[in-house]
């Protein structure tokens, strides 16, 4: 099924990879591409994002995003990613405005993030181009508190005719299409794409996913906070956490065990316990401390596939 935005993205199937953290990597992105969807990239973190998306530009031969979070300036980030020659660019947590003129300057299209109908038309009088309407169901970071089912309906209603893709919860496609019936032209997804064979997670880490309920990832104000504080977000249940609850939920600063170096990256850089890190391949020690991201469809994502066969299964009900 091809809507509007496929047209105008230059994609097949209206899915869009959600860009997960460092796991966000260039053969992910290149991957669901080539299968006719929306890869995205994460370049939030990255030192140098040109060279990440010209990594994918050698992958793939069909549009894919970035995307780049606005807790922190991102135009250095923003210009040397154009410069390379990125075209699609998502926005999340904070103000577009100051960003979507390079992106239209370079002859690209910007999506943003929003938690509701107010912040939908806030995004669409700076310019925005595509609305993401992200439900509190998401894992990772989660901007708004408005669950996705009343909030894609609001949000359409809010910004027609901008289109507006739909994030939070999905996980296979009869998500796909109750998202698409309820007006948006796309579907965002996250969790599913973390059992994706290009997807570089520990292992432990996507053994943790595949067993998980969907009762099992958890909201929390500020739990995983060293490195991204004031954010709120939602994970897997782990010892970090019920460690934390039975000593009555302290807040930062006087929680248990905090500073103590549970794990480390595959770099050798340290990782403290709360810090808001994705376990990825090749960390080292209690991966089941750190924070495991996980959306509520996670129950849905069972076995790890390529990630072409991910984006056939949810376009197969469509």
């Amino acid at each position: 099924m091809r809507t509007a935005l496929c047209d105008q993205l230059g994609i097949d199937h209206p899915i869009v990879q959600a860009p997960i953290g460092s796991v966000a990597v260039p053969a992910l992105a290149a991957a669901v591409s080539n299968a006719g969807a929306l890869g995205t990239l994460a370049l939030t973190w990255s030192g140098d994002a040109g060279a990440l998306v010209r990594e994918t530009l050698a992958l793939t031969e069909r549009p894919f995003g970035a995307n780049l979070v606005l807790e922190w300036d991102q135009h250095a980030r923003l210009d040397a990613a154009l410069d390379a020659g990125l075209r699609i660019v998502s926005f999340t947590w904070g103000d577009p405005a100051p960003y979507v003129a390079a992106v239209h300057d370079a002859g690209g299209i910007v999506l943003h993030t929003v938690g509701s109908a107010v912040e939908a038309r806030r995004a669409v009088a700076a310019g925005v181009d595509v609305v993401v309407a992200q439900g509190w169901e998401s894992g990772g970071h989660v901007w708004g508190t408005v669950a996705t089912l009343p909030l894609v309906p609001a949000v359409v209603d809010a910004v027609a005719p901008t289109p507006v893709i739909a994030a939070g919860g999905i996980g296979d496609g009869r998500g796909v299409a109750a998202v698409l019936a309820l007006g948006a032209q796309a579907a965002w997804l996250g969790t599913r794409f973390l059992l994706a064979e290009e997807c570089p997670v520990h292992e432990r880490y996507r053994q943790r996913l595949a067993e998980a309920a969907e009762t099992d990832a958890e909201w929390y104000a500020d739990l995983y906070d060293v490195g991204w504080s004031n954010a709120p977000h939602r994970a897997l249940r782990n010892a970090t956490a019920e460690r934390w609850e039975r000593d009555g939920r302290p807040p930062s600063g006087s929680r248990p065990g905090e500073g103590e170096h549970v794990a480390a990256r595959a770099t050798g850089e340290p990782i403290v316990l709360y810090t808001s890190a994705v376990p990825a391949e090749g960390t080292t020690g209690d991966v089941d401390a750190l924070s495991l991201w996980a959306g509520q469809s996670v129950a849905l994502a069972r076995r790890v596939q390529p990630a072409a066969e991910i984006v056939a299964d949810l376009v197969s009900r469509l």
